[in-house]
C-alpha cells in the first residue's frame, strides 16, 4: 500500500492507535467501513478524542480514564504480578499473556456487555483476582 494514515484508514474495520495524540481526524474515521471500531489508545492525548467520533463509531475505547472502555496496562499488572510472584516465575510466556487476556475478557459478564462497557474498570476488585488465578493455572502446567 502506498500512502499515509488517511489512505490506510479508508474502508478499514478497526483502528488500533498506540502512537501519538491528534493524528486522526473525524474525516478519517468517517472513511472507515461501518460499523467502525476505534481504539485510540495514545495517552494522555488519544489519536482522536472520543468526543469527536461518538456518533461515527459503534465502539470507542481509549487510554483515558474519563471515558468508557479505558484500555490501560495498569488493568492487568496487579493480578499478573501476583500470579507470577505466587509461582516464582522468571518469565512471562505467550500462554500467560493469552490467559490474562482471556481472564480479563471474562470479568465483564456477557449479559452486561455494551458498546460502552467492554472493559472492566481499573478499580474492579474482580480483575486482579481473575488474572492472578489465570496466571497461576497456566504456570502450574509450564516449566518456568
Amino acid at each position: 500500500m502506498v500512502g499515509g494514515l488517511a489512505e490506510a484508514m479508508e474502508d478499514a474495520d478497526v483502528l488500533i492507535g498506540t502512537s501519538a495524540g491528534g493524528l486522526v481526524s473525524r474525516e478519517m474515521v468517517a472513511s472507515m467501513r461501518a460499523p467502525r471500531i476505534v481504539f485510540a489508545l495514545a495517552n494522555p492525548d488519544p489519536e482522536i478524542h472520543p468526543s469527536e467520533i461518538g456518533d461515527l463509531a459503534q465502539i470507542v475505547a481509549t487510554g483515558r480514564s474519563d471515558y468508557p472502555n479505558q484500555i490501560n496496562n495498569g488493568l492487568v499488572f496487579p493480578g499478573l504480578f501476583r500470579g507470577l510472584l505466587d509461582c516464582r516465575a522468571r518469565r512471562v510466556s505467550v500462554a500467560v499473556m493469552l490467559a490474562v487476556a482471556q481472564a480479563l475478557s471474562e470479568v465483564v459478564p456477557s449479559d452486561s456487555l455494551a458498546t460502552d462497557y467492554l472493559m472492566p474498570s481499573l478499580l474492579d476488585p474482580l480483575v486482579p483476582v481473575a488474572i492472578a488465578q489465570a496466571v497461576r493455572k497456566v504456570l502450574s502446567t509450564e516449566k518456568h
